[in-house]
């Protein structure tokens, strides 16, 4: 797993979804009980908190904003920080399956 091979994914995951609006963000995910904003957020910690942890810094939460509208650009910030801290394959191939996940599930 490579770094651009991460890149791609966010933009994939960013593409579907950026478009949006709020109601669509507020409607449910696939299986789940969440919503899909929920759902994103949830994924932009999970690659914030591997960053962190690359970077041997400690994990903080990433804050909910005002309006889902900006979760696609939180996400490519925090898959950024991820990229720039230099983890290893293993941890660009969680994040990216990560990502796939969550793709799926929207």
């Amino acid at each position: 797993m490579s770094a651009a091979e991460l890149d791609r994914a966010v933009e994939l995951l960013v593409r579907q979804v950026g478009h949006w609006a709020q109601p669509r963000w507020s409607a449910q995910a696939e299986g789940g009980n969440v919503s899909r904003a929920d759902l994103v957020h949830k994924l932009v910690q999970e690659i914030a908190n591997l960053a962190a942890d690359v970077a041997g810094e400690p994990r903080r939460d990433v804050p909910r904003l005002g309006s889902d509208l900006v979760l696609p650009d939180q996400l490519r910030v925090v898959a950024a920080d991820l990229v720039t801290a230099g983890p290893p394959e293993p941890v660009l191939a969680e994040a990216a399956a990560a990502v796939a996940r969550t793709r799926s599930a929207l």
